[in-house]
């Protein structure tokens, strides 16, 4: 629970820096910018990989897996959908709700509701003793199923920010490749796992990412600039490297570090609140130049926002039929948290200068549900041993 309010600090503590920073630093603000930037790269690929590592199947009796990746799916879509919808509908003018260039945008934002934090789960429902349950067996096949489905839709998502150019082909190429190599080469790889050895691998993958960012501005612009990111590479580094279940606790404690630094870093990465504006501001994102309600309007956007993400991950639900109710509402709850996946989305955001009041409530949302994830999870452990007294 320590560990979860952390992440929800450290977040808001970015937040605040995001703010103090820029004036206090002035005209060096910039070169801050551009390490905060590094930094959250090589600490997403960190987690990435980490998530990549968890993802194990199979492959002799992948049919299973079919309906647990459908039912993921669900999962991580129908939070996107009623958020994006939300946001859409409900904050912006209705001029704008038929803007292809508005809902592109909202469609990319909302995602950052959609991944389950498959790390925080695994560790706080391993502590409350559920290792050996239905409900956690199946919640670690959904998580990661639901973090790789948020991952492979960044890809169109950002295809549609880019436009159709060639660099589409160069991505598209590029995500097939790594996809057949990580189910080709699945756990083959008896790669270091130790966190120094992780954290090199990490500032590699962005390295390399980065590489062909830099190499393709040079030789056609930024318009024809290559921007792949870390997402997809990192998770299919995880994928291949052999399993090595049990970490030592200085891996465990360097890995929640590198998380909490993480936060702290998207935090940071906030562009200027401007609480005083009442008119829209100029920017290349639209929805964006939207003006900034009251603090006690964003407060109310938040809950909704919250609940409209918590309702849609209850899709499980409806599935497993041969399992009780309460098994199936315990497995539902337990996707309710978020954490640096959703974080990740987030980030990746303002790379494309989403910002605005939209920006914001995403951010607080994210908090309050890292906030909330403790009751959660103990929700989940009365779910669960109610439903073992009951068979």
């Amino acid at each position: 629970m320590k560990k979860v309010l952390s992440f929800s600090a450290m977040l808001m503590l970015g937040l605040l820096l995001s703010q103090l920073l820029p004036e206090a630093l002035g005209a060096n603000y910039a070169h801050t910018r551009e390490c905060i930037e590094v930094l959250l790269g090589v600490c997403l690929a960190f987690i990435m990989i980490n998530v990549g590592r968890e993802f194990e199947v199979d492959k002799s009796n992948i049919k299973v897996y079919v309906k647990d990746y459908l039912v993921a799916m669900l999962a991580a879509a129908l939070p996107w959908i009623l958020i994006a919808t939300y946001y859409i509908f409900v904050l912006m003018p209705a001029e704008w709700h038929a803007s292809g260039a508005v809902w592109k945008e909202t469609l990319l934002l909302s995602r950052f509701a959609a991944p389950t934090s498959a790390g925080i789960l695994f560790a706080m429902l391993a502590a409350i003793g559920l290792q050996k349950s239905w409900i956690y067996k199946k919640i670690q096949v959904l998580a990661i199923f639901d973090d790789l489905d948020t991952i492979l839709l960044m890809i169109p998502l950002q295809i549609a920010m880019i436009g159709m150019q060639w660099q589409m082909g160069v991505i598209l190429g590029t995500v097939v490749l790594l996809l057949w190599i990580g189910w080709k080469k699945m756990s083959s790889y008896s790669f270091r796992t130790d966190w120094k050895s992780l954290l090199l691998y990490s500032a590699l993958t962005y390295g390399a990412t980065y590489l062909i960012y830099i190499l393709t501005k040079h030789f056609f612009g930024e318009a024809g600039s290559v921007h792949i990111e870390v997402l997809l590479p990192a998770f299919v580094l995880g994928m291949v490297m052999k399993q090595s279940h049990g970490t030592s606790k200085a891996d465990d404690r360097a890995a929640t570090c590198i998380s909490l630094l993480f936060m702290l870093l998207v935090g940071m990465s906030m562009p200027l609140i401007n609480m005083d504006s009442t008119a829209p501001t100029e920017s290349a994102s639209m929805i964006a130049t939207l003006a900034m309600p009251s603090w006690g309007t964003i407060a109310v956007h938040v809950v909704v926002v919250s609940v409209l993400s918590n309702v849609g991950k209850l899709a499980p639900m409806f599935f497993y039929r041969d399992r009780s109710i309460k098994e199936r509402l315990a497995l539902s709850v337990g996707m309710f948290t978020r954490g640096e996946v959703g974080a990740g989305v987030i980030f990746i955001a303002l790379g494309y200068n989403i910002g605005g009041p939209i920006l914001l409530i995403s951010v607080l949302t994210l908090v309050l549900n890292l906030i909330l994830t403790g009751g959660f999870v103990v929700f989940v452990k009365r779910l669960a041993l109610s439903a073992e007294k009951g068979k």
